[in-house]
């Protein structure tokens, strides 16, 4: 099997591309999918939320060796396109691309196997929501785990991994709020190893039941994510945790923005504005 560190890593994100299915919220149309993800409000809870929670860990990887590909629709309205060029230029590791409403597992696979160097070579995966953080290692430790159970990866044609340990976090202008947690095969936080000449990607299963498909490597120690808690969450379950989230402590301040980038300062002036 290839070595860990010559491995692939790609990551995909939906930047509120219009999908036939893939969404928990409902609408009769495609029309109507557009107008809910294009109204005002929500693409600026959108883009603030990408920029100070999402972006920010990204660009500080410990492991720089990946691609980001976020898919928006081919419709998206100009100003937007444009904010999200702008606020992703000169990452190198970013590619945006632009595909007409289509069936989302569909389109997700073809948008991930497209992108792989060699389709014949095995590759790591992972997905991405844009209102999320990963730690700064997480793409360091997504290798790491290929090494650690290398027995087990080479004799499976798929292998996730799961990062279960992180923070709900909600932020506001007055800061951010959050709780740590462990969850279980969310989003954010969850890898998948593909077997070279494997098509199925990370994106043809529901994360909450990928363990059905293929073994999962768990690591529970360290907080590895935020998920973010917003009006806009497709989920309508996740619109409704309660946790009890607090300020975040001085030294929680430290740990958001040495294990996500996060800056708390940079969060309330973006959710200060009008």
């Amino acid at each position: 099997m290839q070595r860990a560190e010559k491995m692939q890593v790609i990551g995909l994100c939906r930047f509120s591309y219009p999908a036939i299915g893939g969404f928990q919220t409902t609408h009769e149309s495609v029309e109507d999918r557009r107008r809910f993800l294009y109204q005002h409000d929500r693409l600026e809870e959108r883009f603030r939320l990408f920029e100070t929670v999402a972006l920010p860990g990204f660009k500080k990887q410990s492991d720089d060796d990946f691609q980001l590909i976020i898919v928006v629709g081919d419709c998206l309205p100009k100003l937007a396109y444009d904010r999200l060029n702008d606020l992703t230029g000169g990452f190198k590791q970013v590619r945006i691309v632009a595909k007409p409403p289509g069936r989302h597992r569909k389109v997700m696979q073809d948008v991930l196997n497209s992108a792989r160097n060699n389709p014949d070579q095995p590759c790591l995966q992972f997905r991405h929501d844009d209102d999320d953080a990963v730690a700064v290692d997480f793409v360091e430790r997504l290798r790491g785990c290929v090494r650690d159970c290398v027995g087990l990866f080479e004799k499976r044609a798929m292998v996730a991994v799961d990062f279960n340990s992180g923070y709900l976090a909600r932020a506001t202008a007055d800061g951010i709020q959050a709780a740590r947690v462990h969850r279980p095969l969310i989003t954010a936080g969850l890898g998948m190893y593909v077997r070279g000449g494997q098509q199925k990607s990370i994106m043809n299963f529901a994360h909450n039941r990928i363990n059905r498909a293929m073994p999962v490597v768990t690591r529970p120690d360290t907080p590895m994510w935020v998920r973010g808690l917003n009006r806009f969450n497709d989920s309508p379950r996740t619109r409704k945790i309660d946790v009890g989230l607090t300020p975040l402590t001085r030294q929680q301040e430290l740990e958001f923005q040495t294990r996500f980038a996060i800056d708390q300062d940079m969060v309330r002036r973006s959710h200060a504005k009008p």
